[in-house]
């Protein structure tokens, strides 16, 4: 399978429409050589797969049916591009009566990323997006940017239980740096406990369940920022995810997409970072606070996360692991 670039990841994933000898990955349901099944889609704006393997192809495509409609339920909380989803309420009003409990539980979480990183990571990100959606670079100015900045403050949100609240007037929240990592573990969790043991899960993120059809890892190569043709490193992913994070295919009034929540600017001390962790939620808010602090902040970042590693491409075309 392989992803075009597109605004998070630049992933092919190698060997996936293998087929693997009976009995490996079979369920109770049936036996018999497993076969790949495959949804695309799109998901968060994100260009999206599930791939399942199973003897019975009509099982693995009645599960498939199934994730998609909880995959369908969180979108209506977190999509942006929908005008009715919990997230889109929020930021109209500036409070949401009754948030799910999926909502909270990724606001908490992009909280303690945010305070871990230093603000590197903040979910109230999205004024930054609309301003420069909105006004070409060379017209922005300082003072602008100033106000804008002014309400990009994750402290600012203010959860009750039972409402959220957006502190300052004309704050916005974007969790698309952190909630495809919440679907994809949930999907990955539903289809685990379905009984299924060999999944490949992209839903702007990804997450392996389990190994390979030939039970090695799956191998993922990541794509050269700087040749985009070309794969530049290689990880081996079992029973863990993989996200990525670079300031190029997306552009937002034409500057890179991913920005600085301290200088209102686009972040620019890397190129590309990749990080590997045990969950796809941990690996999304990780790749971008990386990404936006620098270099100097990966060690302790990864450390707060356990079984978190990275691959980072610096500008200069080099890279190095942590």
């Amino acid at each position: 399978m392989t992803h075009r670039i597109n605004r998070r990841q630049s992933l092919k994933v190698l060997g996936a429409a293998l087929a693997v000898p009976a009995g490996i990955l079979s369920l109770r349901e049936s036996a018999g050589p497993a076969q790949p099944v495959r949804w695309s889609g799109e998901t968060l704006g994100a260009l999206s797969s599930i791939t399942l393997w199973h003897p019975n192809r009509t099982v693995a495509e009645r599960a498939i049916r199934q994730v998609l409609v909880e995959v369908d339920r969180l979108e209506n909380i977190f999509s942006l591009y929908r005008a009715h989803s919990q997230i889109s309420q929020l930021n109209r009003d500036g409070r949401l009566d009754r948030p799910s409990g999926d909502l909270r539980a990724v606001l908490a979480e992009s909280r303690r990323i945010a305070d871990i990183s230093r603000g590197a990571f903040d979910p109230t990100i999205q004024p930054l997006w609309m301003y420069y959606a909105n006004t070409a670079p060379a017209s922005g100015d300082g003072h602008a940017l100033r106000q804008v900045l002014d309400k990009v403050d994750y402290a600012a949100i203010r959860d009750s239980g039972s409402v959220l609240r957006l502190e300052k007037p004309g704050m916005a929240i974007s969790l698309n740096g952190i909630a495809q990592g919440y679907i994809t573990d949930r999907i990955t969790e539903i289809l685990g406990n379905a009984g299924f043991e060999t999944a490949m899960i992209e839903l702007g993120e990804t997450r392996a369940l389990g190994a390979a059809p030939d039970g090695s890892p799956f191998s993922v190569g990541i794509v050269d920022p700087a040749r985009p043709g070309q794969i530049a490193s290689d990880v081996a992913l079992a029973n863990a995810a993989l996200s990525v994070s670079g300031g190029y295919g997306t552009l937002v009034g034409g500057v890179q997409h991913i920005f600085d929540p301290h200088t209102g600017r686009s972040a620019g001390h890397l190129r590309q970072v990749a990080v590997m962790a045990p969950k796809a939620i941990w690996a999304d808010a990780l790749s971008t606070a990386i990404y936006v602090a620098g270099e100097a902040a990966a060690t302790s970042l990864l450390a707060a996360y356990p079984g978190a590693s990275a691959i980072l491409f610096r500008t200069d075309g080099t890279q190095t692991r942590y």
